[in-house]
């Protein structure tokens, strides 16, 4: 009985490297359609074909006795894998960004952190090599990039448990810096140890104030055992790899265990399974993003202290019929009880319907600052 349940393992696993080939065989083709497309100006999505391709996947798995809504799902996570792929070389197409196939990129933390993953994911499709520097803080990230010394900085701006990270607000609105795309990464908290230890044996567990606050729950569960902030999650998995210590755990992703080489105890240890950090990658110049590309447009909006004079900003873009996805307030600096407004719009200020919409704005607030205009890839039914 054990022996035929490892022979069919060892399928498994032959089967799983075939799936992974024929993902990689499928997204080399995409990079040479891209490279077409590119020259030929057509555009990114063929809607057409990918409901032909989806019927066909529908038929496919019907007459492979595989669940068909299963084999749908798998595909469109497959398309708009690849249509994310032709939009970030679109845009650096458009804007002639690189002329190398190395980029250099600013996070706050060590190996392994989020912020790190999130860096990796945005570009590594795109550029042979990606190299990753990290920095105490963020204000340091940012002025990695305004000091040219990396290409883009990559900062968290929002959770969806813990809410906006108003420090990265803050630097966007004191800085120069734009806002030139966006990653989402889905936070998925572990325990990790230095060995596979009975959970009893953990005498002290350490991480970001953050994450402890995210696995309250899981925590609260554990008796005799001592939970303690630290820098952040990946430098706190990497404390329990340098101390050695059996008694050690941290909380942080299953990217920072891959790193250090550690054990998995737990996984997804928040009080909400659903929690994602939105990022944003700035940079010291903008980007032009072409009008079939679905948009985001940040903005720093200053408004008087009159009655009304919010209501009468976000007015202006109502009648525009725009979406906003996100707005927030931040104390103006240096100014008591005074406030400034982040929002985020759907739209491209090079169209000219939201060209209008921005400059009727700008008469309305008494300041107006555009953070940036990118590719949506968060809250966009196109985009994953």
């Amino acid at each position: 009985m054990a022996d035929k349940l490892d022979s069919i393992r060892k399928l498994l696993d032959q089967t799983d490297k075939k799936i992974v080939d024929a993902l990689a065989q499928r997204q080399r083709l995409v990079r040479e359609i891209s490279s077409l497309k590119l020259d030929e100006d057509r555009d990114i999505r063929d809607q057409e074909r990918e409901e032909q391709l989806l019927s066909k996947i529908n038929k496919l798995a019907r007459e492979a006795g595989l669940d068909r809504y299963f084999a749908e799902q798998l595909f469109k996570d497959i398309i708009h894998h690849s249509v994310r792929f032709q939009k970030h070389k679109l845009v650096d197409h458009e804007n002639a960004q690189r002329d190398t196939d190395l980029v250099e990129v600013a996070y706050q933390g060590t190996d392994g952190a989020f912020s790190h993953q999130a860096a990796q994911r945005h570009f590594e499709e795109r550029y042979t090599e990606v190299h990753c520097f990290g920095y105490d803080t963020f204000r340091q990230a940012a002025q990695a990039v305004e000091e040219q010394e990396v290409d883009y900085t990559i900062l968290p701006i929002e959770n969806t448990t813990a809410g906006s990270i108003n420090e990265t607000y803050d630097i966007l609105g004191d800085s120069k810096l734009h806002i030139v795309g966006e990653e989402a990464i889905r936070v998925i908290h572990c325990l990790l140890a230095l060995e596979q230890v009975p959970l009893d044996r953990i005498r002290r567990i350490m991480s970001h104030p953050q994450a402890i606050a995210q696995c309250s729950n899981y925590l609260a569960k554990l008796h005799d055992c001592k939970v303690e902030s630290y820098i952040d999650t990946a430098m706190s998995a990497k404390k329990v790899l340098e101390d050695g210590d059996l008694s050690q755990a941290a909380i942080a992703g299953s990217y920072a265990a891959d790193i250090y080489d550690l054990e998995i105890l737990e996984r997804d240890l928040a009080n909400q399974s659903e929690n994602f950090t939105r990022f944003v990658v700035v940079s010291r110049n903008p980007v032009e993003v072409d009008l079939q590309i679905p948009c985001k447009t940040s903005l720093l909006m200053v408004t008087s202290h009159d009655k009304g004079a919010l209501i009468q900003c976000l007015n202006v873009i109502d009648d525009h019929d725009i979406r906003m996805t996100k707005l927030e307030s931040r104390p103006k600096p240096n100014e008591p009880w005074k406030y400034q407004f982040y929002l985020d719009i759907e739209g491209n200020i090079a169209n000219p319907d939201t060209q209008v919409a921005l400059e009727e704005l700008e008469q309305e607030a008494s300041a107006l600052k555009v953070l940036g205009c990118y590719p949506a890839q968060v809250g966009n039914g196109d985009n994953e």
